[in-house]
């Protein structure tokens, strides 16, 4: 159960960006025109460093994370087997309230040795934790999944599920455990542009969304508890990344609405949101 004290801040926010909330702000004043930042340049990855399973920070084993026709890829051509290098694509800067979106798509075959459930698998890793301090063996980030699938051909298979390497979040005012959770989304077959977006709220809120639909939203992301204790330290910011684990992918667009200048004052915050997803941002294939 859920201390008393942090039953607040969690229902407030629950019900500030609720649908009926947001949409009686169509007579407050207008909120404030956002834009869209891009994080990928289209030419380079000078933005970005790299941490691959094994290999030294900014190694770039097996040219796995590359530029190619204005996308980034995660490719496996170099590589005679995958031998659990999972790597990760880290933006240089981390993000503590924000809208990031992503366009992407899975492409070709899984390399050798590849799990079975890395198959079509990618995620963007939210709340991550600083590249340089992660161990030379270490697989993943200690951060909150945002989980890319693709479908393979015929089983329900969605995608912007959450999964959990070294945290844990509030769900319906009990506290999740399990490593991954689905979402509510589609299942995408073969190699079609999917959009995933995050809206992250500090440590209050996330809300996943796929080609413009919310499907999935939990509360107060958090490292997983230590000394038996329910709950662990809340997450506020962090680090942004894009995953390899195993299975080709290309990121046509990486782009964030940075709203930490709205984060201590709910109304604009609100409005901004509001605003952001009324537009059903579908790619086009």
């Amino acid at each position: 159960m859920l201390k008393r004290r942090h039953l607040f801040p969690m229902l407030s926010i629950a019900v500030l960006f609720s649908l009926p909330f947001l949409l009686a702000l169509k007579s407050a004043d207008a909120p404030p025109k956002v834009k869209w930042e891009q994080l990928f340049n289209g030419k380079d990855l000078k933005d970005w460093t790299i941490k691959i399973r094994k290999h030294k920070l900014n190694e770039n084993f097996g040219n796995t994370f590359r530029i190619v026709d204005g996308k980034i890829q995660v490719n496996y051509d170099q590589y005679s087997k995958f031998d659990e290098q999972y790597g990760h694509l880290f933006y240089k800067k981390p993000f503590s309230y924000y809208l990031i979106g992503v366009e992407y798509r899975f492409t070709g075959d899984q390399v050798k040795d590849g799990p079975g459930w890395a198959y079509r698998n990618s995620g963007v890793m939210i709340h991550g934790q600083d590249p340089k301090t992660m161990g030379l063996d270490q697989d993943f980030p200690v951060s909150i999944e945002v989980q890319l699938l693709g479908g393979n051909g015929k089983d329900k298979r969605p995608t912007a599920n959450v999964c959990t390497p070294g945290t844990q979040y509030v769900l319906d005012n009990s506290v999740v455990k399990s490593h991954c959770l689905d979402s509510k989304s589609a299942t995408f077959h073969g190699d079609q542009w999917v959009r995933v977006e995050a809206l992250v709220l500090g440590d209050s809120l996330v809300v996943h969304y796929v080609n413009g639909d919310e499907v999935l939203r939990y509360q107060r992301p958090q490292l997983d508890p230590v000394g038996g204790a329910e709950e662990g330290a809340l997450l506020k910011s962090g680090t942004i990344s894009l995953q390899s684990e195993s299975h080709p992918v290309e990121f046509r667009k990486v782009e964030i609405v940075n709203l930490e200048k709205y984060a201590h004052d709910p109304q604009k915050l609100a409005g901004v949101i509001r605003q952001l997803t009324a537009e059903k941002r579908v790619p086009k294939q």
